[in-house]
């Protein structure tokens, strides 16, 4: 049985359970697989990088940090992006951007949180 490579279509040589005839080849094989497949996705993720970005900015201390909306808004963060909603026992409400969640406090104020 003559095995070809899943990338260039090469005939591959050496042991029997290779997909690929080299480095490069499953590189751009894999690339090409991960990449975000549209548009959206790419635009989502960015603005979802941006977000973390901004969040890690503050100073925590054990763990928190206090920031205003007001504050985050100017830095451009934005709040309808966000990758896990987390509602706890007591009812608190927590947006995470990874591993940075926020929870929104009485007037302007954020409490932010990091998970360790």
């Amino acid at each position: 049985m003559m095995n070809t490579c899943l990338e260039c279509g090469d005939r591959i040589h050496g042991r029997s359970d290779k997909k690929f005839c080299s480095d490069s080849c499953r590189n751009t094989f894999n690339n090409k697989q991960n990449k975000d497949s549209s548009n959206l996705m790419r635009t989502i993720n960015n603005k979802l990088r941006k977000n973390h970005r901004i969040l890690a900015e503050h100073r925590f201390v054990d763990g928190k940090a206090k920031t205003t909306r007001t504050k985050l808004m100017a830095a451009e963060f934005t709040f309808d992006y966000f990758t896990q909603l987390r509602v706890y026992k007591n009812g608190a409400e927590y947006r995470f951007v990874y591993d940075i969640g926020y929870k929104f406090l009485d007037d302007d104020w954020i409490l932010l949180v990091r998970k360790e």
